[in-house]
């Protein structure tokens, strides 16, 4: 039973793990931030997770090394967890609760805002019509991102991932109008080479001016993945609704995050569901990914592009399956590609964004987006099933247009689908580069794109 000693309690019923079991409390509230002192004397921080009759289970960010039973000081803060937001964040690195870890001083607030945020009013949402070009063709042209969309990308152990997310971060803009852009990431789980890879690409870019870093390390205590994402997202909604910028919020790794999820759920003795993931991964989920947005009324937006790592390669299983259910579309990486050499491994066949149409064409992109990315789609899908053909009768019987599929699938995946880690290139130069690979079908083949549109944009040697 805790002790009362002014407003701090002292003693904890139980310590497992990351949390901390506490009985004899009054006024206590869900989500509620909490300072603990150890027995040392150190400072750190919790929340509240549960709340009962006289008790509380708290959530402890930092390890919870130090504390004891008979000894441990609790205070209740009677506020949720909050972290101060301005615009002086860019260009900074901070810890899961908006603490500098770059060596800088503290940035001055504008304000301090809960990490749980303000739900976004359905009737007030502005539906997504804008292009973001991230200057990776098989993105831009295959599977367009949208200014408020949430565009996760699904990969695998062993991929290139970092440095596909790194590229988008650092060529991620809005063309056209000029209107204040901004990135804000969060990562949860980095191995320390691969934040240091991160530091590098942005200092060495210049991007990192325009990036507000949100950074959990591989060896941190995995509870403080649970608040990364969402301290990122707050100032995300900051930047966006109150600065008015558009902000694009790149999250990684959200399997990292799902993990944690799963830690706090088995030691509060949870039931578990699929694959022992706690049975709200859904609408925790669902919590993140609808911090997206544009809201009427605000010239500011949020776009999000989560990443995951798809364990055992399984596209089904729950983490990427309740993605797909939640978010509008996906970004396959794919081995294979991979294998073959080809950097991105984009994999634009399973690929797909379900906003795409609503932020192309003319006045966007261009006019002819819509039919030529249709035309080296459904192209690049006959290639597949003419690989498979070729593999069992050999390639020297198939017919001569199969053969003129296969020579335009290499071609496809070794100068569309393939370019170097700093290539940034326009829409025009992605949609004149695919053009060009239709070239290598005869003209009856292109039966996708309009007859004017040839005659102005296939090239005529």
């Amino acid at each position: 039973m805790a002790t009362e000693i002014g407003k701090e309690y002292v003693g904890v019923q139980r310590i497992v793990g990351p949390l901390v079991m506490i009985e004899g409390i009054d006024g206590v509230g869900y989500d509620e931030m909490v300072e603990i002192v150890s027995d040392d004397g150190k400072l750190k921080h919790g929340r509240v997770l549960e709340v009962g009759t006289k008790a509380a289970v708290v959530q402890v960010f930092e390890h919870t090394t130090g504390l004891s039973i008979g000894a441990t000081k609790m205070k209740f803060l009677a506020r949720p967890v909050r972290i101060p937001v301005s615009e002086e964040m860019l260009g900074r690195t901070f810890n899961a609760l908006a603490e500098p870890i770059d060596g800088g001083p503290p940035p001055i607030p504008k304000d301090l805002r809960p990490v749980s945020g303000a739900a976004i009013n359905p009737t007030l949402r502005h539906h997504p019509s804008d292009f973001i070009q991230t200057g990776i063709s098989a993105i831009d042209a295959m599977s367009t991102l949208v200014r408020g969309q949430k565009l996760p990308v699904f990969s695998a152990s062993g991929l290139e991932h970092d440095r596909v997310i790194a590229q988008i971060i650092r060529q991620a803009k809005i063309i056209g109008k000029q209107e204040p852009f901004a990135v804000v990431f969060g990562a949860m789980g980095l191995k320390h080479d691969i934040a240091d890879f991160y530091r590098k690409s942005f200092e060495e870019s210049g991007a990192g001016n325009n990036v507000a870093t949100f950074l959990t390390l591989a060896d941190d205590p995995s509870i403080e993945r649970i608040i990364t994402p969402r301290s990122a997202l707050t100032l995300a909604e900051y930047l966006a609704f109150d600065v008015g910028m558009h902000v694009l919020v790149v999250l990684t790794d959200m399997t990292n995050y799902c993990e944690a999820l799963r830690e706090v759920a088995t030691a509060k003795g949870e039931v578990p569901s699929r694959k022992g993931y706690p049975a709200y991964l859904y609408s925790d989920l669902a919590a993140l990914y609808e911090r997206a947005g544009q809201v009427e009324g605000r010239t500011g937006s949020i776009t999000q592009l989560p990443l995951l790592t798809m364990p055992n390669e399984d596209i089904t299983h729950p983490i990427p399956d309740l993605t797909g259910y939640i978010t509008e579309g996906q970004i396959v990486l794919s081995k294979a590609l991979q294998g073959a050499g080809i950097y991105p491994p984009i994999n634009v066949l399973p690929s797909l964004s379900r906003l795409m149409n609503d932020g192309i064409g003319e006045g966007r992109t261009r006019e002819d987006h819509r039919n030529v990315s249709s035309q080296l789609y459904a192209a690049y899908a006959r290639v597949k099933r003419v690989e498979v053909l070729a593999a069992v009768i050999g390639e020297e019987e198939l017919s001569e247009i199969d053969k003129q599929y296969l020579t335009f699938g290499q071609h496809f995946e070794k100068e569309f689908i393939q370019q170097a880690p700093d290539e940034d290139r326009s829409i025009e130069e992605t949609l004149n580069l695919g053009w060009k690979l239709l070239k290598h079908l005869p003209v009856s083949e292109l039966t996708r794109v309009k007859e004017e549109q040839i005659a102005k944009y296939l090239p005529k040697d």
